[in-house]
């Protein structure tokens, strides 16, 4: 007989648990199914940078899922409510407990929670796993957005090509009082609310995050990008901007100071003239994801470029 299962908010305490249980999901997924399973390491290390910043960001939101005998974690949900939406982070489960049930158990109460304030739910989730499509897609989600992952190993001399126009105007932001422009920028192009967030990556205690800005003439931004630093998740991303131009100087600029580094960023598949850019940087894709939420679909403007730490649905 089958232990009942008993959810709670994911404790400091749970950090290195859930740090193996990351790991575990993954590596147990992509082995079984793609063969690619070394693509995530031997370590479990990396992984606990995950709890860490999902705690920083949204304290007590997170969702444990545990044997109500044995208290083993066998699954975790990070959670962001926002005023604008609820987004869903990683989703993980222990591979032994696979047809539990365990993934839409942690779910419900974040529907039902939307639910009940009005609120769309948003995710961002891997077009190569099916069994997390299709679960989402009976819980009401609809893709919105494709995106394609791709990868860039960066030479130590920098990108071989010339830098893209206003590659040189890009800043980088650290005044947490920039929050409140960013979370402008993003409302009127994207429809959400995240001025915590970006207040986030520019105090930059938890983590490493350096935000990239270009401004426009009137001194208001045209785009930002942020990027994790930290050896655990080189990764560009979240990010939005007014067109394909002022995300491709963006991204130069974001790359330009990951020198050396292996990076892995989202580009919406729509967005042609930076695919074939970034192709002719050296970047290939890896993967492919689709940005999905409950309700009608999001009336979006200009370029978003999202991430999975933290999520950016």
């Amino acid at each position: 007989m089958t232990a009942p299962l008993v959810l709670r908010p994911l404790a400091a305490a749970d950090h290195d648990a859930t740090a193996r249980l990351l790991h575990r999901a993954l590596v147990h997924w992509y082995e079984s199914r793609l063969r690619q399973g070394s693509r995530f390491g031997s370590s479990v290390e990396p992984f606990r940078l995950f709890p860490e910043v999902y705690a920083a960001l949204d304290p007590g939101e997170a969702i444990a899922a545990c044997d109500a005998d044995t208290g083993a974690l066998l699954g975790v949900t990070f959670v962001h409510p926002r005023s604008t939406h609820i987004a869903v982070g990683i989703v993980a489960t222990a591979p032994e407990t696979q047809g539990r049930g365990i993934a839409r158990a942690m779910l419900e109460p974040v529907l039902e929670r939307a639910r009940r304030a009005g609120l769309p739910v948003r995710l961002v989730s891997s077009l190569l796993n099916l069994d997390s499509f299709s679960l989402y897609s009976r819980l009401g989600f609809v893709p919105h957005t494709i995106f394609q992952d791709l990868a860039l190993t960066i030479p130590e001399t920098g990108l071989r090509a010339a830098p893209p126009a206003d590659a040189d105007r890009v800043r980088r932001a650290t005044d947490p009082a920039e929050a409140g422009s960013l979370a402008k920028l993003e409302r009127e192009l994207q429809g959400i609310e995240r001025e915590g967030d970006h207040a986030f990556f520019l105090r930059n205690t938890v983590g490493d995050w350096r935000v990239w800005v270009l401004d426009h003439e009137d001194g208001s931004p045209d785009g930002f990008l942020v990027a994790s630093h930290h050896p655990s998740c080189v990764m560009l991303g979240p990010g939005v901007a007014h067109d394909e131009a002022t995300a491709l100087a963006l991204l130069w600029r974001a790359l330009d100071a990951l020198r050396g580094h292996s990076v892995v960023f989202l580009v919406p598949c729509s967005a042609r003239r930076i695919v074939q850019t970034c192709y002719a940087w050296g970047a290939r894709n890896v993967e492919l994801h689709a940005a999905q939420t409950t309700g009608p679909a999001p009336v979006a403007r200009g370029i978003a470029l999202p991430t999975f730490l933290p999520e950016s649905g």
